[in-house]
């Protein structure tokens, strides 16, 4: 447990450098205390926040187990048992309530004065990946954004609106789905492009997107790298071939996609004068969870508290009827077959909040 202690005092540490911040700060926020005025979040079932409940998809998390640790039990739609590593980052900032679900009910009114997430489980950088499942593609996400910013504009006044806009923090976590539920297990991409192929595909849409939003009036982007997928329960059961450590190939493309996006962020900068864009590191951060999980107080990585060990399918074996559901999920990095545990989050968002500092300034 020693190390979460040393975590929860960086994440201190970093949480009194963003309040120091403010002084230099010249942000019109809905309130004194939140330190960037609204939230604005694309990507995949990493920050979707409910967009699924609303579409036909099988990628789906509106029934318990999941939200059984969040607040009033309650499942909404997040692939966890709890917070997101975006919930603790918004409350981090100040935010007492989580901008919601562009496509649920609460996407209206004053809500929208705090940012909308328009993200999506299953979906990727590349439409196809979205597509395939039946999920809300990336383009059309900046769709649901464009038509977001009129709404805002009817809601708080253009003037007011278009500063929102400017100084709201942008989170965009996207790329797993594309590769472990399209690429790797899909012969028309894998036979005919190489995965450094394949990511340089993904990187140019990145690049694209970016400057769309920059076009829309973005200026403070967060993106995350991709984790190390070969380091999921799904991705080992998948892949592994009867090992139960870490897929190695898979771990390198994620590194390899990382580099090229690095070094994309550092074209847009050069590009969009006004950008401030970071680069959220979940690849070091998790991995260290799952080779060293008692370093950081957590006793097991190899699969998820909602989930057997063997077969991590996520709709399969996380869902009401779950026999197999561990009692405490605060031991476990992961929650399912893919996706963290609030414990595991929490850990991520201490260093998210640590690299996106200089957004905020």
């Amino acid at each position: 447990m020693e190390s979460r202690a040393v975590s929860a005092k960086a994440f201190a540490a970093a949480v009194l450098l963003l309040i120091m911040s403010t002084s230099f700060l010249n942000v019109k926020s809905q309130t004194s205390t939140t330190l960037v005025p609204a939230i604005i979040t694309f990507g995949d079932s990493t920050v979707d926040v409910g967009n699924n409940d609303y579409i036909h998809t099988i990628f789906k998390a509106d029934f318990p187990p999941y939200g059984r640790d969040f607040k009033n039990h309650e499942a909404t739609g997040r692939f966890c048992n709890g917070k997101l590593a975006t919930d603790i980052t918004a409350e981090t900032l100040g935010f007492t309530t989580y901008p919601a679900a562009y496509l649920s009910p609460q996407a209206s009114g004053k809500n929208l004065l705090i940012g909308a997430n328009f993200a999506s489980a299953a979906s990727g950088y590349y439409d196809g990946t979205a597509i395939l499942y039946h999920a809300i593609p990336l383009s059309q996400q900046l769709e649901y954004y464009k038509e977001y910013q009129s709404k805002l504009a009817k809601v708080a006044g253009s003037s007011k609106a278009s500063s929102i806009i400017s100084e709201a923090l942008y989170i965009l976590s996207a790329g797993a789905s594309d590769f472990v539920q399209n690429y790797y297990v899909n012969p028309y991409l894998y036979k005919f492009y190489s995965a450094d192929q394949f990511s340089s595909f993904l990187v140019g849409i990145f690049s694209n997107f970016v400057t769309d939003l920059y076009k829309l009036g973005a200026r403070r982007i967060g993106v995350t790298s991709l984790p190390p997928i070969g380091c999921l329960p799904a991705s080992i059961t998948l892949f592994g071939k009867g090992s139960n450590g870490c897929v190695s190939r898979l771990n390198s493309d994620a590194q390899a996609f990382n580099k090229k996006i690095n070094s994309a962020v550092n074209s847009l900068t050069k590009k969009l004068p006004q950008l401030k864009i970071a680069i959220f590191d979940t690849y070091q951060p998790l991995y260290d969870l799952v080779t060293s999980p008692a370093k950081s107080g957590f006793f097991e990585a190899r699969r998820g508290c909602c989930g057997t060990g063997t077969v991590e399918t996520t709709i399969l074996l996380c869902n009401p009827k779950s026999i197999g559901t561990c009692s405490n999920a605060t031991s476990y990095v992961f929650w399912d077959s893919v996706h963290p545990s609030e414990a595991a989050n929490q850990v991520l968002a201490d260093s998210l909040i640590i690299e996106g500092i200089g957004l905020i300034g």
